[in-house]
């Protein structure tokens, strides 16, 4: 064995020279990371100067979506749409069987619309009140007893107890006809906006309770999502001008408008989240896909459009 291979392990200063090596190879990557980070950096602000700026990947999302289900359990009776399909807000997506809904909205109605109870109480009143004047100005004249009146005022005084009563009653009986109509209203499950139905998870015959019955998405506008450099944050605005070019085959450059933009860096990536209102009034493009996006600065800025509530 040669002198050099001896001294090896027992020299003090190799474990130290493989150390500084094993923290070199540890390091350099993340000297590239910090170096192409820079790199990108200055290449939009450079970028920015010229007029626009690349704002890099982005995704495009819908602006909405919904799990619909419905508030009460039942029978699914049909189901109105398909998957794909489009739909509007208030249209019928799907039944629910009804048959003691509707037999009892039936008979709410009847009571409800019954006028015979009121038209009796208010006869039998106007009746009373008639035969007590009478027999107060026969008392005047004593042609009657005490007694007499008061049986009069007693009459008349239960007359229009049953009056108020049957006018209560009335009211009621409205009430639970408002009650049947709202039940029968939750066996129909309606879209709560526009969109086009993404997901179908039921069909007929089977039971619906808490679980999710379609899944609708609002793709009109849709949302663009980006993460911006540090460098840009100045110079996005509310209504700021953004060009989104989808990843697909045949797409074209779009125009998008910045809704939202977080005002909260994020110290490890040295970026911040910003959003962007995409209109696709033809639904001719679909959510899910990839995109890029660049900061057109010459170009004027708009106002915000505001977000969306149905």
């Amino acid at each position: 064995m040669s002198p050099t291979m001896k001294c090896l392990p027992t020299s003090p200063v190799f474990p130290v020279r493989l150390r500084r090596l094993s923290r070199s190879r540890t390091l350099l990557p993340l000297l590239r990371r910090t170096l192409q980070i820079a790199l990108g950096l200055a290449g939009a602000t450079l970028a920015l100067g010229a007029g626009a700026a690349a704002l890099g990947g982005c995704l495009i999302e819908p602006e909405r979506i919904a799990e619909v289900g419905t508030p009460v359990a039942g029978v699914i009776e049909r189901v109105e749409v398909e998957r794909g399909e489009q739909v509007r807000r208030g249209q019928v997506l799907a039944v629910l069987r009804a048959d003691v809904e509707r037999a009892s909205l039936g008979v709410a109605k009847s009571r409800a619309e019954s006028h015979a109870e009121l038209e009796a109480a208010q006869a039998n009143a106007a009746f009373q009140r008639d035969r007590l004047l009478r027999a107060e100005d026969l008392f005047r004249q004593s042609f009657i007893s005490q007694q007499a009146l008061d049986q009069a005022r007693t009459e008349a005084r239960l007359a229009e107890q049953k009056l108020r009563q049957a006018r209560e009653q009335r009211t009621i009986s409205r009430q639970e006809r408002d009650v049947a109509e709202a039940q029968l209203a939750q066996r129909v499950i309606r879209s709560p906006m526009d969109g086009v139905v993404v997901e179908r998870h039921a069909s007929a015959g089977e039971r619906a309770d808490d679980r999710p019955l379609l899944r609708i998405a609002r793709i009109d506008p849709l949302r663009v999502q980006l993460v911006v450099p540090t460098a840009l944050y100045g110079q996005l605005r509310l209504g700021s001008p953004v060009a989104v070019q989808p990843e697909l085959p045949g797409a074209t450059r779009l125009a998008a408008r910045v809704t939202a933009i977080d005002k909260v860096i994020d110290p490890a990536s040295n970026t911040f989240r910003v959003q962007a209102a995409l209109p696709n009034p033809d639904l001719a493009l679909p959510a899910g896909l990839r995109c890029k996006a660049e900061l057109d600065s010459a170009a004027p800025q708009a106002q915000a459009p505001p977000p969306s509530r149905g």
